[in-house]
C-alpha cells in the first residue's frame, strides 16, 4: 500500500495536499470539513494589513459623523477604536483548537514593523507555521528590482531571529530573476517556498466604463509556470517547495511532485468541485503509486527535476522546438487527446 506521508517545513503531513488560504477554512465547521475530506493541513485565510487599515479608516469616518452634534449626546459613549487583528486572531485560535491537522497562518503586510508585529501575534496563537505573502507589483519606475528584493530579504532575516516556528514564502512570479531571489530568501532563513501566488488582475466593464472586482478562480493548467520553477529549484535550496495555482486533480499533483515539490496547495478546485475532490485525488495518487511500484512519495519526488535530468533543455526552452521541427505530428497528437 502506497504511503503518502511527507515532511514539509518540519511538519509531518499525512499526504501532500494542503488547502491554501481561502474562506473555506474560515470557520470551525469549514476547517473540520476539509480535515474530514483528507486535507493534510490548512492555511487559514490571510490576515491583510490593507484590510485593517481600510476598516480603521471606515470606523473613523463613521464616528466623525457625530463630531459636530450635541456634546452631551456624544459624551455618553466611550472612545472607540478599531481592534486591529484581534478578531482574526480569535477566529484563527478557535479553528486551531478544533482540528487535528496542522494549521498554517497566512500574513500579508505593507510595512516592516507590521510584518514583525503581526507575525509574532500569529505565532502566539499557537499555529504550526506561517505563510508570508510576498508580492511587489512594479508600479514605481524609480525603484530598482534590487531595492525591492533587499527589503524582503531583510524582513526574512529579522523574522528568522524573532520567530520559533517555521515560515514559508508565497511568491508571485513578477521578480526579475525569481531563481536568484528564492536563493537569497533561502539563505536568509525561509523554511519553504510556494510557487506561485495568484494575484488580482484589473478588469473593466465596458458598458459602465468602470473597474469591477470578480471572484477570479484559477483554471486547470495554470500551475505550469510554477511547475517550471519548482523543477528548476528542486535540490538547489534548503527550503521545501510547494506548487500552487491551478492544481485541480491527481495528474496536476503528480506533475508537481515529479518536478520536486513536497506539497501542493488546492483552492479553486475545492470551490468548483467541493472539498470531496481531495479524497478522489488521494485515491488516484495511491492507485498511481501502486501501479508504478512506489512505496513512498520520496521515491519519485524530483525524479523529473532539472537537477535529476542533469541540465536537460526541458526547463530552459521557451519556444516549441518540437512543433517547429514536426508540426503535423505535434498537432495530431494533441488533437487526439
Amino acid at each position: 500500500m502506497a504511503n503518502l506521508n511527507v515532511e514539509f517545513m518540519g511538519l509531518n503531513l499525512k499526504n501532500p495536499i494542503i488547502v491554501g488560504a481561502c474562506t473555506l477554512s474560515a470557520t470551525v465547521e469549514g476547517a473540520k470539513d476539509l480535515e474530514e475530506a483528507g486535507a493534510a493541513a490548512i492555511v487559514y485565510k490571510s490576515l491583510f494589513e490593507e484590510q485593517i487599515i481600510m476598516e480603521r479608516a471606515q470606523l473613523s469616518d463613521e464616528l466623525d459623523e457625530y463630531a459636530h452634534r450635541n456634546a452631551e449626546m456624544t459624551s455618553l459613549f466611550p472612545a472607540l477604536e478599531h481592534a486591529g487583528p484581534k478578531a482574526h486572531l480569535l477566529k484563527l485560535k478557535e479553528v486551531k483548537e478544533n482540528v487535528n491537522i496542522p494549521v498554517i497562518a497566512s500574513l500579508n503586510c505593507l510595512y516592516d514593523v507590521t510584518w514583525f508585529e503581526y507575525a509574532k501575534e500569529l505565532e502566539d496563537v499557537g499555529v504550526d507555521a506561517l505563510e508570508l505573502n510576498f508580492y511587489q507589483m512594479p508600479i514605481d519606475g524609480e525603484k530598482t528590482a534590487e531595492q525591492m528584493e533587499d527589503e524582503k530579504v531583510k524582513i526574512i532575516e529579522t523574522l528568522k531571529e524573532r520567530l520559533s516556528i517555521p515560515f514559508s514564502i508565497k511568491l508571485s512570479p513578477y521578480y526579475t530573476n525569481i531563481l536568484n531571489f528564492v536563493q537569497r530568501l533561502d539563505k536568509a532563513g525561509a523554511s519553504a517556498f510556494i510557487l506561485f501566488n495568484r494575484l488580482f488582475q484589473p478588469e473593466i466593464d465596458i458598458e459602465t466604463e468602470a473597474h469591477v472586482t470578480n471572484f477570479n478562480l484559477s483554471n486547470p493548467g495554470d500551475f505550469k509556470l510554477g511547475l517550471r520553477y519548482v523543477g528548476l529549484t528542486h535540490g538547489k535550496v534548503m527550503g521545501d517547495l510547494c506548487g500552487a495555482n491551478g492544481i485541480y486533480g491527481s495528474t496536476d499533483v503528480l506533475q508537481m511532485l515529479l518536478s520536486g515539490a513536497k506539497t501542493v496547495q488546492m483552492v479553486s478546485s475545492l470551490y468548483k468541485n467541493t472539498p470531496a475532490v481531495i479524497e478522489k485525488v488521494l485515491y488516484e495518487l495511491e492507485e498511481w503509486m501502486d501501479k508504478k511500484g512506489y512505496k513512498s512519495v520520496d521515491e519519485f519526488r524530483g525524479k523529473l527535476s532539472d537537477k535529476e535530468l542533469k541540465a536537460s533543455d526541458v526547463y530552459y526552452r521557451a519556444q516549441y522546438l518540437d512543433f517547429l521541427l514536426h508540426p503535423e505530428e505535434v498537432i495530431n497528437k494533441n488533437l487526439m487527446r
